[in-house]
């Protein structure tokens, strides 16, 4: 069973989104024993509508015969859709496929998602101070209970200082509010690496340039996003992203016990690409 949205929207990442969902079974290890069930979808993003075609994935290598008769609940598919719209903050896709399904709208959900939705831009923008000023409002005591989410929010705006070749300001900055953290050793060498890129007049030529990337940027704001969710008793990661770490793992223990006979190891970049 498959279901399509496609709607154009800007959350924490801008998509196109068609989603097609499966449940599989595995063969019994023993007669007596029920078989578990792997959980498998496909998801992929496509900038323009396309015919509609029969999903094929080779890479499984089981026979569809041992799952096409398993009937998947329309419902569990609606869940673990909204699942990672709502993580992701496409607030008004969030609402047009409540209309399209008839779901009941998660208003405790969407209530804090234009909040979240912010404090993940400006993290990503490196203007760390709004992020953790925002986050102190929406999640009270977060950062004080996460410390080393508040290290790596603190470090983005060092960085900015830094980048804007404001080292005076930025050794300032460092004084002030990381060096409270030396007391920690595992802070020390983060610490070490954050101060050398004041040794250079390039800082993005140097051996830390990683600190300066929009990657590392990515990280922090989605650590922090996964934090406020959790924070307000919300699964701090998606249904698909669940899904995934459980198909590894029990294809992983298939091979594992069946090292001849068994599928061969889940891969999700050579499952994505069949």
């Amino acid at each position: 069973m498959s279901i399509c949205h496609k709607k154009r929207e800007r959350g924490l990442q801008s998509a196109t989104i068609t989603f097609y969902v499966r449940t599989e079974i595995t063969p019994r290890k023993h007669p007596s024993h029920p078989p578990p069930r792997l959980f498998v979808f496909f998801f992929s993003r496509t900038p323009k509508p396309k015919a509609s075609v029969p999903v094929i994935c080779p890479i499984m290598d089981i026979d569809p015969r041992q799952f096409e008769h398993v009937a998947v609940n329309d419902n569990d598919i609606h869940n673990i859709v909204m699942s990672y719209l709502v993580h992701n903050c496409f607030k008004e896709t969030v609402e047009s496929f409540i209309a399209c399904t008839g779901m009941k709208q998660p208003s405790d959900y969407l209530e804090d998602m234009e909040k979240r939705k912010k404090i993940f831009q400006f993290a990503l923008e490196g203007n760390a101070l709004m992020a953790i000023e925002l986050t102190e409002q929406l999640a009270t005591n977060l950062l004080e209970k996460n410390k080393d989410l508040h290290f790596d929010l603190l470090s983005l705006h060092f960085v900015e200082l830094v980048c804007s070749r404001k080292c005076t300001e930025a050794l300032e900055f460092a004084q002030t509010k990381l060096a409270p953290f030396d007391k920690e050793q595992k802070y020390v060498e983060k610490l070490e690496d954050f101060m050398a890129l004041l040794a250079y007049e390039e800082p993005e030529k140097s051996p830390m340039f990683h600190l300066l990337s929009l990657e590392y940027r990515q990280h922090v704001a989605e650590s922090l996003n996964r934090a406020i969710l959790a924070h307000a008793n919300h699964p701090s990661y998606t249904a698909m992203e669940r899904l995934i770490q459980q198909t590894t793992v029990v294809r992983q223990c298939l091979n594992q016990e069946h090292v001849k006979d068994g599928p061969p190891p889940f891969s999700l970049k050579d499952f994505l690409k069949s």
